[in-house]
Order: structure tokens, then C-alpha cells, then sequence
């Protein structure tokens, strides 16, 4: 049972930790692909296929990329650099291939539901890349921060119409491994047949988790950091962030259905 339990897959599903650290040694083009095709082996809704995948090569575009995402240096310094990006842009070059007047079809490309479907289409064919690198011994990272400055990462990618930036993966050998961040608890997770009515045993297990990840923090940094997740959490949201992200989302031509309404 333990064999079933803990195979090679799950063994690399539960040891991922973000790397932010990478050799000066570049992935090859065959590896490139194996996690590409990895990526396109993830579920479709409905078979839309509804993302694509930016691999940046270029060095200038690479650190241009990095200081849009305020300057984190592992966006620049790793094997290779993923964009995925949501993409309805080939469903409109369908229309044109079938004859038909892509007004027809333009409601239902500007709704939030192609627009959800996108985001889901792209975060699984993500996750599929990352269990493909680190199954091949690479470590990655993902990129929110490329939505800092999402104008100038369009700009610089040169995304067409109906094509959004998500977010990025950086994927390189480690240089040096770090400490795996523990999880929120399970039972705080996982719920079954409805959602967790107790809002009272919900705080209880945040208040424990908060003494474990303030733990972590203290263990790693020699006791100059222990704050909490819930600190951590306020703190965030409080700082309001990203604030034009529906008015970009929108010039891509996504999400339009509400503004018309």
C-alpha cells in the first residue's frame, strides 16, 4: 500500500518547493518540449484549448520581464522562462477558416466564462509543466509578478487581441534548494459533501497553523522573522494592489459581458 501511496509522481507532487536560486546552465530544446508537450496533456474545458505558452529566450527580454516584476533576478537568471497567457485569439482565426464573421462569435469570446475557462486552461497545463520539470530534476518557480506592469509584458510580447499574460515559470537546476513551506491543514482544505459549517473550528485550526508557520519563519531566519499567516494575509490584502487589472483584462477583450450590461 505504501508503494501505491507514495510512487514516483507523488513523491514529486509532495516534495515541490518554490526555487529562486538557479545554475547558469540553459535547458535543452528536446527538454523544452517534453514539458511543453507535458503541458498540453493537461485537461481542456470542452477541448477549447484555451491558453498559450511564451517561451523567452532573449536575455533583454528576460530582464526587461524581471524588472516589470519588480525586479525579482531569478525571472532573468535561470534555464528557461515560461509566459502562459489565456488565448482566445486562435478561435477567432477559426471563425475566419470556417467563413464565418467572427462578430458572430465575439459575445461569447468576450464573456467571463471564456475568460474563466481560459485561466483554468492555462493553470492546469501550468501545473502539468512544473511536475514535468521537477520530475526531470529542475526546479521552478511561478511569476505572478509579470502582472505588475502587464501593459509593458503585452507590449514586449507583442500579444494580439484576446491574448493575457497570466503569470510566469521560471525553470533552471537548482543552485540551492529551499525549505518547504508548510500547507494550510487539511481538514482546512478538504471538505466533505459541504462546506465546513463551523466558522469556530475553522479559526482554531488557522490559530494552529499560524503557530507552525511562525515556527518555520523563526527556525529559517534564526528568529529575526516569526510573523503569522493570518499576519501575513491582512497585511496583503490591506495593500491594495494590481488595481487596473479588469481595465486590461477588458482592452484584451475579455470579461466584456458586465460592462455591457
Amino acid at each position: 500500500m505504501d508503494d501505491i501511496l507514495h510512487n514516483e509522481t507523488i513523491n514529486t507532487l509532495l516534495n515541490h518547493r518554490s526555487i529562486r536560486s538557479f545554475e547558469n546552465s540553459p535547458i535543452s530544446g528536446e527538454q523544452i518540449q517534453t514539458i511543453i508537450q507535458a503541458a498540453q496533456s493537461a485537461s481542456s474545458s470542452s477541448f477549447i484549448q484555451a491558453y498559450s505558452i511564451i517561451g523567452v529566450k532573449d536575455p533583454e527580454k528576460k530582464r526587461l520581464l524581471a524588472e516589470y516584476a519588480g525586479n525579482q533576478p531569478y525571472v532573468a537568471e535561470n534555464g528557461h522562462f515560461l509566459v502562459f497567457c489565456a488565448d482566445m485569439h486562435r478561435h477567432v482565426l477559426a471563425a475566419e477558416i470556417e467563413n464565418l464573421d467572427p462578430e458572430l462569435i465575439r459575445p461569447s469570446l468576450e464573456s467571463t466564462e471564456k475568460f474563466l475557462v481560459s485561466v483554468v486552461d492555462a493553470t492546469l497545463a501550468a501545473q502539468n509543466a512544473a511536475a514535468a520539470a521537477e520530475s526531470m530534476g529542475f526546479g521552478i518557480c511561478y511569476i505572478g509578478g509579470i502582472r505588475n506592469q502587464l501593459d509593458k509584458v503585452m507590449e514586449l510580447l507583442s500579444c494580439p487581441p484576446y491574448v493575457l499574460p497570466l503569470f510566469g515559470m521560471a525553470i533552471g537546476v537548482p543552485s540551492k534548494s529551499s525549505d518547504q513551506k508548510p500547507r494550510l491543514p487539511f481538514n482546512h482544505v478538504y471538505h466533505e459533501d459541504t462546506y465546513q459549517p463551523d466558522d469556530n473550528q475553522l479559526k482554531e485550526d488557522l490559530k494552529k497553523y499560524n503557530q507552525t508557520i511562525s515556527g518555520y519563519y523563526k527556525d529559517r531566519t534564526s528568529g529575526k522573522r516569526k510573523d503569522r499567516w493570518t499576519e501575513q494575509m491582512m497585511t496583503l490584502l490591506e495593500r491594495r494592489s494590481r488595481m487596473t487589472m479588469r481595465h486590461l483584462i477588458q482592452q484584451q477583450g475579455f470579461m466584456k459581458d458586465e460592462s455591457n450590461e
